[in-house]
């Protein structure tokens, strides 16, 4: 009798050790936040993955290598997208910067150096005068990043990201957002890298979903 109450015990405890190993590693409210609403993607087929950053925020300047070593080897499926947030008055002239130069096919061109420049040297670029003095010394048509910076189609799309950003309830930066439903920060994940590795569970998440 002992040995059969003694082989269940240790038939118990080994069920117990095969439900953790196969818990899920991160938990919604904890790990990450499930939105109330889902907000709108860039597209309707594959897994959107958006990144909301600031030029000017130190936190997304220690985030940065790490999240292009990671979209570099992103899945087929996986559409990696950046937003830029105007979370203050003193960030809208460097999202408009990025939608300018994104309208202007030089977004590449000028990307790190605004980083650079505003996160890492912080630097007063804090109008479009200035920006356009910038990214001049870059190799970029100042007059004509002024001309998109200040046009009804960049205020347009400024303002769309913006909206989903507070659909989002995004209220810091660098913050992640997997396929409109979920997001996810350093401090709740418990780290920048532990972030990526809650993206790639919600990513296999939605995956599994849709092949359902």
């Amino acid at each position: 009798m002992i040995g059969i109450i003694r082989n269940a015990a240790l038939s118990i405890l080994a069920m117990s050790f095969v439900v953790q190993a196969n818990a899920a590693p991160w938990e919604a409210g904890k790990h990450y936040q499930e939105l109330d609403s889902q907000v709108r993607t860039a597209s309707d087929s594959g897994i959107e993955v958006a990144e909301v950053f600031w030029y000017g925020c130190p936190h997304c300047y220690t985030f940065k290598p790490l999240i292009e070593n990671w979209a570099e080897d992103r899945p087929d499926d996986v559409n990696y997208v950046k937003i830029p947030a105007a979370l203050g008055s003193s960030w809208e002239p460097h999202a408009k910067a990025f939608y300018a130069l994104e309208t202007m096919g030089e977004l590449d061109k000028v990307h790190d150096a605004l980083f650079e420049a505003l996160a890492g040297e912080r630097r007063p670029l804090n109008s479009g005068e200035a920006l356009a003095g910038f990214v001049a010394n870059h190799g970029v048509d100042g007059e004509e990043f002024l001309k998109n910076y200040n046009s009804f189609g960049v205020n347009a799309k400024m303002q769309q990201a913006q909206s989903k950003i507070r659909g989002a309830r995004v209220t810091g930066t660098p913050t992640m957002i997997v396929n409109g439903k979920y997001r996810i920060t350093a401090s709740m994940a418990g780290g920048h890298e532990e972030v990526l590795e809650v993206v790639d569970y919600l990513v296999e998440q939605e995956r599994e979903g849709q092949d359902e």
